[in-house]
């Protein structure tokens, strides 16, 4: 006979759930917790979801739970993601503490790690230290080495896995990439003949835009030999292998100097607080006198906050993963070769963009999940979900910066005002 949903797994869950919450748990053994009609709903699958949730309190735990579908959820990820948080930060810290005692003693096991999970910090050490070559190529090969297919199917025509710019309310997500690109390369001062090194590069998006609209000569630099593949691809495609080059390598290999502008677009999350002088400091040694440099990445909303992500980022998504806050940023580029220009926030635009990238891969779920794997693909969900929240609340932000590297003239080769014009 089945336990009654009294006494069952939801009961300790069942006290903090109002009735007009939107959202419900619902667990293996019958029992409900909140209202059994509500449009979102928790499922509670077997009680390996619950070993996981009270080995690892957290984040953790609920990503090796969903990742595994030991856990799922019914009413779209990133809705019942919102609901919960809502119901959760209600709770004081003795509440929280009185569901675990109330469910450990019963629930409380051991289980594998999902093999889609990354070692702990601990256990990268023995391939490297943090940010080293050798260990950043893994980390990189890790997120984006799954299947470039799988990106195409969430990201869109552009392949773009950085935040879009909306130019107008009812612009889609390429209208927004492209838009992206298009700002960056003013921001830049871009001009026919001029020398652009993008590093990062991903898929070669900024490098295609600016050599087939603006008439440069460009270099990308990606660790990810996927990512290298297709751009290169791409770029005979549209005609630009003659005036682009995409290279598999470290952008710190990149030797020649003398670009006009520099272009890192979602690079420094992956660089470290710690060597931000260092980088900036490099890139500044590759441009010309008067060169420009433009930097977006996602920001800490103030320089108070730990620069290292949380647990589940490490360890599912980009692993020895750092954010640093916009100031942090702006000083490294201040004291390392670059006078600061210009700095914009466009947090509202990457939530944005995350909701188009979640409908993709909604929309072509069966296939990005043959492609990448089911577990792959839920890791994906519940990431671009839980960043999409994220940006909406303002736990972290998007920044670009614009520097120049200001000769001893003092010379800028600067508009007196903003003239990128979008």
């Amino acid at each position: 006979m089945s336990p009654s949903p009294v006494s069952g797994v939801c009961t300790p869950l069942a006290r903090f759930l109002d009735p007009e919450d939107p959202v419900a748990i619902t667990a293996y053994d019958g029992s409900v917790a909140g209202n059994p009609s509500a449009p979102l709903r928790i499922e509670i699958r077997s009680p390996a979801a619950l070993g996981y949730l009270l080995s690892a309190p957290g984040e953790l735990g609920l990503a090796r739970a969903y990742v595994t579908g030991h856990l799922d959820v019914v009413g779209g990820v990133y809705d019942v993601i919102r609901a919960l948080t809502a119901v959760v930060e209600r709770l004081s810290t003795a509440e929280r503490l009185a569901i675990l005692r109330e469910l450990g003693p019963r629930h409380l096991r051991w289980l594998p790690v999902p093999p889609e999970e990354a070692p702990s910090r601990l256990r990268r050490a023995l391939h490297g230290i943090r940010h080293s070559k050798g260990r950043d190529s893994m980390a990189i090969s890790r997120h984006y080495d799954v299947s470039n297919r799988f990106y195409e199917l969430v990201l869109g025509p552009s392949m773009a896995y950085t935040c879009a710019c909306y130019p107008t309310a009812d612009a889609d997500l390429e209208q927004a990439q492209y838009h992206k690109f298009d700002l960056v390369c003013r921001k830049l001062g871009l001009r026919p003949g001029m020398r652009l090194l993008d590093v990062g590069c991903g898929w070669g998006g900024m490098v295609a835009h600016a050599v087939e609209h603006y008439g440069v000569r460009a270099v990308g630099v990606t660790l990810s030999r996927a990512q290298a593949e297709w751009a290169e691809e791409e770029l005979r495609r549209r005609g630009l292998s003659d005036r682009a080059e995409i290279r598999h390598d470290d952008y710190r290999n990149v030797s020649e100097t003398g670009f006009d502008a520099v272009s890192s677009i979602g690079l420094t999350e992956h660089v470290g607080a710690r060597n931000l002088p260092g980088y900036f400091r490099f890139l500044a040694a590759r441009l010309r006198d008067g060169g420009r440099l433009l930097n977006h990445s996602i920001t800490r909303p103030t320089t108070r906050e730990r620069n290292r992500t949380g647990p589940f980022i490490d360890r599912y998504v980009f692993p020895d993963g750092e954010l640093e806050a916009v100031g942090t940023i702006v000083s490294a580029m201040q004291d390392n070769g670059f006078e600061v220009r210009h700095s914009e926030n466009l947090r509202e635009h990457y939530a944005r963009t995350l909701a188009a990238w979640c409908a993709n891969l909604d929309a072509h779920w069966t296939e990005a999940a043959g492609e990448a794997g089911v577990r792959r693909a839920r890791v994906w969900a519940l990431y671009m979900a839980a960043s999409r929240l994220s940006f909406e609340r303002r736990r972290i932000e998007l920044h670009q910066v614009l520097g120049v590297k200001t000769p001893a003239s003092g010379e800028a080769s600067m508009p007196m005002r903003p003239d990128w014009g979008v």
